[in-house]
């Protein structure tokens, strides 16, 4: 009531204690709403819940503005700062609620909903076959339904654009790390490969304890932001500050009520010169793209992907007295040349900004280059080689690597999303482990000597059919080689941890492939 108190003494005062910046028609508004308060509080024939009409009138609110301003009660705070700065038990996924939908804003990489194929745009429906869409779900009311205890099970029905009908997956809880630094190892003598899951408050000390662990200063690195949907923005800077001399331009950003801020490097980085690629996708947002912008403009390294998802805001935090917290989104963030990154988007239909990225696929953009169109008002110049680049929507790769659709199949697709193959990963080797670290005491050893047979094919395939997926030969035969390659790839992260999972995967991997070829040719 205290709250209330305030917000009536305002309206009965009049406009002169409000804040000077205000237009006069703000001010109005302003005083309106306190009034509202006090009539429904003095006159309603109900006794009426005061709290929860403010808290859906703030997320209504914010649901008019930009698809990044949230609103968080005060017991929402904590957990949700938890992928950033502390490990918790779930499913591993970044999520934001949308029309009283829950919207997977990105899976956490190496966490359990990204090994069973869920993605980002994903809108969660059901929790073990309790309906969660439309029924005024909270932040809270998620956490109680995707956290529990480690290895218990969760079953998801999921709405994906473009797909007809609910896709089911079965996720098995797991500790969320809080490392953000998956791999990190040395590709061939001088070239190092890092992976990066999220930009955390940490994330450049892990870099830096693992280039100390390499013999000697590498001459080419391979940053990979794929799936990387950001994190914290100075987090961001200061990597991009690794790479460069001093007095650089990094990003700047400016608001309505902002004055432009400029960031620009100090010349104290670790990998000033040398060999850079940077690997980015649809997944890749906000602090990742402040770091390929930075890099891009700057002609510093190549850019491989795709298209990036084009999240240039910042949202500043703005605490409540009872422990709520507002963030909002008060600027927009700027590459050196000048750029937005931002996507373009309709507050009244915030919900195509989120499914943008699907028809990305039904467009055919993430297949082929030339589908993508910019206007030429959108055309800029990087600042050292002078090389066409384009704003107002992510970051286009200097080099386009197609999506590879040549071995999935219905069947393949099924086993990642129910979990089977991860799950069939962990069975057989509940009893092999300790006779398999014996047998191959290294992982040098393990990649070299050790394939997925047919043997090891069928047992996978007995065990689907266990957990009701029929054998379907036709779609295993499309699908072979990614199996086996998954399946050694989750055998290897068992025995050794997530960055050996990465060093199998990119071995067949086209757009890391295309970056040591890049590196390479140019030493």
């Amino acid at each position: 009531m205290r709250k209330l108190a305030a917000i009536v003494a305002v309206a009965l005062c009049g406009i002169s204690s409000l804040p000077a910046q205000m237009s006069k028609q703000e001010q109005d508004e302003y005083v309106k709403y306190g009034q509202l308060l006090y009539y429904i509080s003095n006159s309603y024939v109900d006794s009426a819940d005061m709290h929860k009409l403010v808290e859906k009138a703030i997320v209504a609110t914010l649901q008019n503005l930009d698809p990044h301003s949230t609103y968080l009660s005060a017991d929402e705070v904590e957990m949700s700062n938890e992928p950033l700065q502390g490990s918790f038990m779930g499913i591993g996924v970044e999520f934001n609620i949308l029309s009283d939908t829950l919207i997977v804003v990105s899976p956490i990489a190496g966490g359990p909903s990204e090994m069973v194929g869920i993605k980002a745009g994903d809108r969660i429906v059901a929790v073990d076959g309790q309906n969660i869409a439309g029924v005024g779900i909270k932040n809270n009311d998620v956490y109680k339904h995707l956290r529990g205890q480690k290895g218990s099970v969760v079953h998801l029905d999921v709405m994906r654009n473009g797909v007809a009908g609910t896709l089911q997956f079965k996720v098995t809880r797991d500790k969320i790390p809080l490392h953000s630094l998956d791999a990190a190892y040395e590709v061939s003598p001088g070239l190092v490969y890092l992976r990066l899951s999220r930009f955390s408050m940490t994330s450049v000390q892990e870099i830096e304890a693992a280039m100390a662990t390499f013999k000697r200063q590498p001459d080419n690195l391979i940053l990979d932001l794929r799936s990387n949907s950001g994190g914290v923005l100075q987090t961001a800077v200061d990597l991009a500050n690794q790479f460069f001399d001093k007095g650089h331009v990094l990003v700047y950003n400016e608001g309505r009520q902002r004055p432009k801020t400029i960031d620009v490097s100090d010349g104290k980085g670790f990998f000033k010169t040398g060999g850079l690629a940077v690997l980015i996708d649809e997944g890749s947002a906000s602090a990742s793209e402040i770091v390929a912008g930075a890099i891009q403009d700057w002609d510093r390294g190549v850019i491989i992907g795709r298209r990036s998802f084009g999240k240039g805001m910042v949202q500043q935090l703005m605490p409540f007295r009872d422990g709520a917290q507002l963030r909002l989104t008060v600027s927009r963030y700027h590459t050196p040349t000048g750029r937005v990154i931002q996507r373009p988007y309709n507050a009244d239909k915030v919900e195509n900004y989120y499914a943008e990225i699907y028809k990305r696929y039904s467009n055919g953009e993430v297949y082929d280059k030339d589908s993508i169109r910019f206007p030429d008002s959108l055309k800029y110049y990087t600042l050292k080689e002078h090389r066409l680049v384009y704003g107002g929507g992510g970051i286009m790769p200097d080099i386009f690597m197609p999506l590879d659709t040549a071995y999935h199949s219905a069947y393949f697709s099924k086993m990642v999303r129910m979990g089977i193959l991860y799950q069939f990963a962990l069975s057989y080797m509940d009893t092999r482990r300790a006779a398999w670290q014996q047998q191959y005491r290294t992982f040098a050893a393990f990649d070299k000597q050790f394939h997925v047979d047919d043997a090891l094919l069928d047992a996978l395939a007995d065990y689907a059919e266990q957990r009701q997926l029929p054998r379907n030969d036709a779609d295993l035969a499309v699908s072979d080689v990614e199996i086996r390659m998954l399946l050694k790839a989750y055998i290897a992260r068992i025995l050794w941890d997530t960055g050996r999972f990465y060093e199998v995967v990119n071995q067949s991997d086209k757009a890391f492939q295309k970056a040591v070829e890049v590196l390479l040719i140019k030493k």
